[in-house]
């Protein structure tokens, strides 16, 4: 119900033209009933009198169709095209709240669940809303009201040959329920399948270049075609059910008018039934028939419609991990002084990853952390602008705690540089203007200049109008990775964290990088994550953290005068590779 409940306050901002297509949709019912009740009316009256009378009679019911069916073209034409169009709102506005939500969802979500398969729920399970929304209600409407009103009618002519109709329509009903349960867990497989489809072709676009290194691309297709044939076979179950569910539905359409003649003829046989009233009767029988015709067609839109629908409310009804407080506080005048106080984080009730950790940056000061890989060192830059919550203890800044102030002047007061730099499909200035939106040409130069990319920018032919392409593939992972710091000095945050900026870079790039990057840190609370020691020996405390938690804190030269962690791993940089075990 709770679903119907949502789907229904989709309707809210488009009410009035959801009303006018129901008034419309009854105006071209009640004038498609009319036409069996005028010649009912005429064999019953009229044609009996004489030719003078009857075309005297013929004139006026002739001027008053013409007059219905003009209403009724009107208000087809209403329903055919606003009610697409209100339809079409409702599916975009689904589509909005949905990608809306994606958005505040934390990166746990993104952590468990594949990109593709969000895509299909954002485009192909909302592909079949607009019919649904359209056609749903004003198809159960029109077919209820053509129902009652010839089922009415019906009875009014001959009640024992109604009873008779009703009792097999009742088997058809119970019948066409009994398919629809089974279809509803069809349809929901065919969602699901189609996602899988979306989620390999996600993943094999996106790893293309790896793909083609490893010579894989045979390994690929066949990945695919199994996604692929799981998805027809789910597409040849639904169509065998739908084939068993239309055409039981036809069979039983022919034992209604098979009932009919029969019956009838019965009734005239023993004189209980005038022939006329049969043809009359007849008549209302196809309109009865009509509204069952379009609610069995009907039922595979239908289908499809909800269980898109269903999928999308799953995702709308996650509730975010990272939310902010009702009361929460405007972070201003950050001054940048960070202290993590007995922080204890764990992923999934997994074991901690960090348990119990203290550290207290000063305000301008740079901490930078150093250790083997799963230690917690990114754990740690990740708690900060909350991408992820603490499980225990707090992290203050300038005092405050980050959960008590507001998520976008939280993270508006953070800048960070990963080693794994992302670039939208635009051009130069697009991308590094995304660190301020509406930064001025002005603006967006001097932080190329500050990130010592704007003479490789006006070297190019459009200059910075150039096309990145897709996550940047034009450009080479030192021309990424300053046009990230450009876009970190246009937002010119309070505190600064680098994880692992420089790793995957040449020396030539390292040397470029690094001076832009020392010159971002200035007069900056700065956090650095780093493999490569030789970047942080100027930084004012040295964290070295391992899985048992911190280890070692000092600067560069109190932590190799200590002969502890952190002098091993400068030795091994800088000593050569035969100290590590084989």
């Amino acid at each position: 119900m709770a679903i119907w409940v949502k789907f229904f306050q989709y309707y809210k901002p488009y009410r009035w033209l959801f009303i006018i297509d129901l008034i419309c949709a009854a105006v071209v019912s009640l004038v498609d009933i009319t036409f069996p009740q005028i010649l009912y009316f005429l064999t019953h009256g009229v044609f009996s009198r004489s030719g003078v009378e009857i075309i005297q009679v013929l004139g006026m019911i002739a001027a008053g169709m013409l007059g219905l069916y003009i209403v009724r073209y009107a208000c087809q034409y209403f329903i055919t095209t606003w009610g697409h169009i209100m339809g079409a709102r409702m599916e975009s506005d689904m589509r909005q709240d949905l990608f809306e939500h994606y958005q505040r969802l934390s990166f746990s979500y993104y952590d468990r669940n594949n990109t593709g398969e969000m895509m299909s729920k954002l485009v192909s399970d909302l592909f079949d809303i607009s019919e649904l929304a359209h056609h749903g209600p004003e198809n159960i409407f029109i077919c209820t009201l053509k129902i009652i009103g010839s089922f009415g009618l019906l009875l009014f002519i001959n009640v024992k040959m109604t009873v008779i109709l009703f009792l097999v329509t009742l088997v058809m009903i119970l019948f066409s329920i009994y398919k629809n349960k089974k279809m509803k867990v069809v349809f929901m497989d065919n969602r699901k399948k189609i996602a899988g489809v979306n989620s390999r072709v996600q993943d094999s676009l996106s790893g293309i270049r790896v793909v083609k290194s490893f010579a894989n691309e045979a390994l690929e297709r066949e990945k695919f075609s199994s996604s692929n044939l799981q998805f027809l076979a789910s597409k040849v179950s639904s169509y065998q059910l739908m084939g068993s569910f239309q055409a039981g539905n036809g069979f039983f359409q022919g034992l209604l008018y098979t009932a009919v003649l029969v019956s009838g003829g019965y009734f005239i046989a023993n004189g209980t039934l005038e022939v006329y009233d049969l043809a009359v009767y007849a008549l209302y029988i196809g309109i009865f028939m009509n509204p069952i015709d379009v609610l069995i067609n009907f039922t595979e839109q239908f289908q499809k419609g909800y269980s898109g629908f269903k999928r999308f409310m799953e995702v709308v009804n996650i509730t975010p991990e990272i939310v902010e407080k009702s009361d929460a506080l405007e972070l201003t005048n950050v001054k940048g002084h960070i202290v993590y106080r007995d922080v204890t984080f764990q992923y999934n009730q997994d074991s901690d990853v960090l348990d119990g950790v203290n550290i207290s940056i000063d305000a301008g000061k740079t901490v930078a952390l150093v250790g083997p890989s799963g230690g917690g060192k990114t754990t740690l830059c990740s708690l900060l602008p909350r991408f992820y919550d603490v499980s225990g203890g707090a992290i203050l800044i300038d005092g405050q705690d980050v959960r008590d102030v507001t998520l976008k002047s939280l993270r508006s007061a953070i800048g960070i540089v990963q080693q794994d730099v992302y670039m939208f499909a635009g051009t130069i200035r697009e991308n590094i203007a995304y660190g301020k939106p509406k930064a001025s040409d002005e603006e967006i130069i001097e932080a190329a200049k500050n990130a010592n990319i704007h003479d490789f920018i006006i070297s190019l032919a459009d200059g910075y109008d150039s096309y990145v392409g897709e996550r940047g593939t034009r450009l080479s992972g030192g021309q990424k990775q300053r046009l990230a710091i450009a876009r970190v000095f246009l937002k010119n945050p309070s505190i600064l964290i680098l994880d692992e900026a420089t790793s995957a870079l040449d020396n030539e790039s390292e040397r470029y990088i690094q001076a832009s990057l020392e010159r971002l840190s200035k007069n900056r609370t700065t956090i650095v994550v780093a493999h490569r020691l030789s970047t942080i020996r100027n930084a004012d405390e040295i964290i070295v953290i391992n899985h048992n938690g911190i280890q070692e804190r000092g600067n560069h030269e109190k932590l190799l005068s200590q002969n502890g962690l952190y002098a091993k791993y400068y030795n091994m940089q800088f000593e050569g590779l035969d100290q590590l075990p084989v």
